[in-house]
């Protein structure tokens, strides 16, 4: 069992972590790769990449929700183990086929598809790992599990870097998202099924999607569905355009600037997730989510409209942001998991964490049409959107503290 445990926890990172890099491909290459498919006007127009950029990370994100319940379900049904390998041989495989994509709606297409995995596997790797990892390692497991995605992206980045990605280079890095779908078979030989799981099944097929509907479950998943919301907003309609918008005040001459604000964030987010769970485990959940709220409004708000040029405050800002705005993907692997019973618990994750992208996607548009709003102005537009942390600040206490139970049977 100690050993196996390990195991999962290895697999739940790598699976989170190459699910990190294929979120943070999009935006290191989007700018390149639209501007080479607008190619017949010959030059960059930041409208069109703002729109098109805006609809495939809605595509994404509609994506990553439908994967979110389907693969959820999937695991509740199955098992985790076995669901979660479908789910990154999905997002793995479509994340490369992006390599042979001619149009922005090719890019649409297959992003769409790749979610549908990248959506699944959040819910079931941190269901397997809360499961099967004792109630004193949950809020150090969630703070890694959250850092997982945040290393992947780091990572991407820091190829952007060694690897500049311009619009004759990067179909090349899109390849690069089909290394994960190895990590299939380590899972299928090494990882063992989750326990817990095992002892609900026993009591008879479970009715995951009529059980999170129930009187008795209602309240807690519409809360959960609106703190993920929240979290997924912010980052999806603004800090991922980060590095879109350092590209754009570096021009031309600097085609590094997008990599190192992306590896500006990731290094930021990667620190904020672990220090995020922590803190939700140290001080109680809902006092943790309402100061990452605070923070975060009060930082976009000085980036998005306190910076104007590129520079060290510029990516010192976006390190602290980075970091804020990406601890509540340190919390939520903590506090979701503690809400739901072990029958339907991917499922009621998997919806919570994935209709919030479904929102984040609306974000996601309206981020672009604030910014043709603005003309072309990521600053102007980010300081809108970001405004939706005031809502978690007021919603927290809503919900239940959890600290210190046992996750529901």
């Amino acid at each position: 069992m100690n050993k196996g445990k390990w195991m999962v926890l290895l697999a739940a990172f790598l699976g989170w972590m190459f699910d990190g890099m294929e979120m943070g491909i999009f935006p290191l290459v989007a700018r390149p790769a639209l501007s080479e498919m607008q190619a017949a006007t010959g030059i960059v127009d930041d409208k069109f990449v703002g729109y098109w950029m805006g609809i495939v990370t809605a595509l994404f994100l509609l994506g990553a929700a439908c994967g979110g319940l389907f693969f959820g379900w999937l695991g509740d049904r199955i098992g985790r183990v076995r669901a979660m390998s479908a789910s990154i041989l999905c997002y793995s495989l479509f994340t490369g086929l992006c390599y042979f994509a001619k149009e922005p709606w090719h890019l649409g297409f297959f992003r769409f598809i790749a979610a549908l995995g990248m959506g699944g596997e959040w819910s079931l790797g941190v269901a397997l790992v809360m499961e099967v990892w004792p109630e004193k390692n949950r809020p150090l497991m969630a703070g890694i599990i959250g850092a997982a995605a945040n290393v992947g992206y780091l990572l991407i980045a820091v190829l952007g870097v060694f690897f500049p990605v311009t619009p004759t280079s990067w179909r090349w890095v899109m390849l690069v998202g089909a290394a994960p779908a190895l990590l299939t078979f380590f899972i299928r030989l090494f990882v063992p099924e989750s326990e817990k799981w095992k002892e609900a099944v026993k009591k008879g097929p479970s009715k995951p999607f009529k059980e999170i509907f129930s009187p008795t479950l209602f309240k807690t998943t519409m809360l959960s569905i609106a703190f993920a919301s929240i979290a997924l907003i912010g980052t999806w309609g603004s800090v991922q355009w980060l590095p879109l918008w350092g590209d754009q005040m570096a021009g031309p001459t600097m085609p590094k600037a997008k990599a190192f604000t992306q590896i500006a964030s990731a290094t930021g987010a990667v620190m904020g997730c672990i220090l995020g769970a922590l803190f939700g485990g140290r001080f109680g959940r809902r006092p943790a989510y309402f100061i990452l709220c605070l923070g975060s409004l009060g930082s976009c708000a000085y980036l998005f409209r306190g910076v104007s040029e590129y520079g060290n405050l510029f990516l010192g800002m976006v390190f602290v942001v980075g970091g804020l705005t990406a601890a509540f993907y340190g919390w939520l692997p903590l506090y979701l998991p503690e809400l739901f019973p072990t029958r339907v618990r991917a499922t009621a994750q998997g919806l919570a964490f994935n209709f919030g992208r479904v929102l984040a996607a609306v974000g996601a548009l309206q981020m672009g049409n604030l910014m043709g709003h603005f003309h072309g102005s990521y600053a102007q537009a980010g300081a809108v959107i970001t405004l939706v942390y005031i809502l978690g600040i007021f919603l927290i206490w809503l919900a239940p503290e959890t600290k210190g139970r046992p996750l529901p049977e």
